[in-house]
């Protein structure tokens, strides 16, 4: 049977060589977004309620936004329309 030593062959799961420049960038951030979304998911399994309610409002807030913008834009088109 070989040694551990010698199975160093295949992939080891980290690479040889460390990331440099935009695959660092980009290594950082992804590994930076992760940490994030877990504590996120973690804040919300731990408060489920106040995380549906946050939901419900970022929800409504975006909708009466959405609304408000379409609702002024289709004004503004009505009347340049008719001019």
């Amino acid at each position: 049977m070989a040694d551990k030593q010698d199975l160093n062959a295949g992939f080891t799961g980290t690479p040889v060589e460390q990331p440099e420049g935009l695959a660092r960038v980009a290594q950082t951030a992804a590994s930076g977004v992760k940490r994030e979304v877990y504590a996120v998911t973690v804040g919300a399994r731990d408060h489920p309620h106040t995380a549906s309610a946050l939901l419900l409002g970022i929800g409504i807030v975006a909708f009466g936004f959405g609304y408000l913008l379409g609702r002024s834009s289709a004004e503004s088109l009505a009347r340049s329309y008719w001019r």
